[in-house]
């Protein structure tokens, strides 16, 4: 019977594929046209998409990094946030406790029900909820005529709240444009499996008329990946499994 090859396994990193596609590069650069194993045309269409594919993940690896410095300042600018805020509502509850606001201002902040406790600002929501309310219930309580809070003033606290406020929305636009990169550069990732998977079947294609171990090696040398599944182990064994191979 006609002997199958065995199972092909395309790469499942971006630098898999990068190797993938320069060694069929380097091999078209060096051969002469009767010798490679597959079309010139094909080693064009490798070459004009090689530019690209490395110019897409360069791209890409540049917003993530962007991304993460991004996450990083975002989260400095929230625990100052979160620090300011709470002090200043931890100032308030002593002023109360001193006698020196009525415990009925808390309604001012929306916090009538907490009888002196404090909201948890555990997160980015809580930060950004009670930020606003602090900031907002403060204002109603001076056009009152109350006196002002001070160490910290309303004005430091909105200070800190306002810029991690800005990184917030920010970080969120970043967010929706690294979702479309990810698509784009999913697609490409495709583009360039589909492209080696065209390589890899031409090369075995014009090496077809070869013994099955001359045909493997030939697709050593241009980067053809196999693998053993267990149904193949003997076949393997009795074709000399030395010559499979992986990344």
């Amino acid at each position: 019977p006609k002997y199958k090859m065995p199972y092909r396994r395309l790469p499942t990193t971006d630098q898999a594929r990068k190797r993938a596609l320069s060694t069929a590069i380097e091999l078209g650069d060096k051969l002469e046209p009767s010798e490679l194993a597959f079309s010139r045309h094909l080693l064009a269409r490798i070459k004009n998409f090689s530019q690209d594919f490395e110019g897409a993940l360069q791209q890409y690896k540049f917003n993530i990094e962007k991304q993460s410095e991004k996450e990083k300042e975002v989260y400095e600018l929230q625990e100052k946030a979160r620090m300011y805020v709470y002090h200043f509502m931890q100032v308030l509850n002593l002023a109360i406790i001193r006698g020196e606001f009525e415990p009925e201002v808390r309604e001012f902040y929306g916090m009538g029900g907490t009888e002196g406790s404090l909201p948890s600002l555990n997160n980015e929501i809580e930060i950004l909820e009670w930020g606003d309310k602090v900031i907002e219930g403060e204002l109603k309580r001076l056009e009152k005529g109350g006196s002002p809070i001070y160490n910290p003033s309303i004005a430091m606290v909105k200070i800190h709240f306002n810029a991690f406020k800005e990184a917030v929305a920010v970080q969120k636009i970043m967010s929706e444009r690294m979702a479309v990169y990810l698509r784009n550069i999913n697609k490409v990732r495709e583009n360039a499996d589909l492209l080696i998977q065209e390589l890899w079947n031409e090369i075995e294609d014009n090496s077809g008329h070869l013994p099955p171990k001359q045909k493997r090696q030939i697709a050593e040398e241009y980067g053809v990946v196999y693998i053993i599944r267990k149904k193949e182990h003997k076949r393997a064994d009795e074709l000399q499994r030395d010559l499979l191979f992986e990344f």
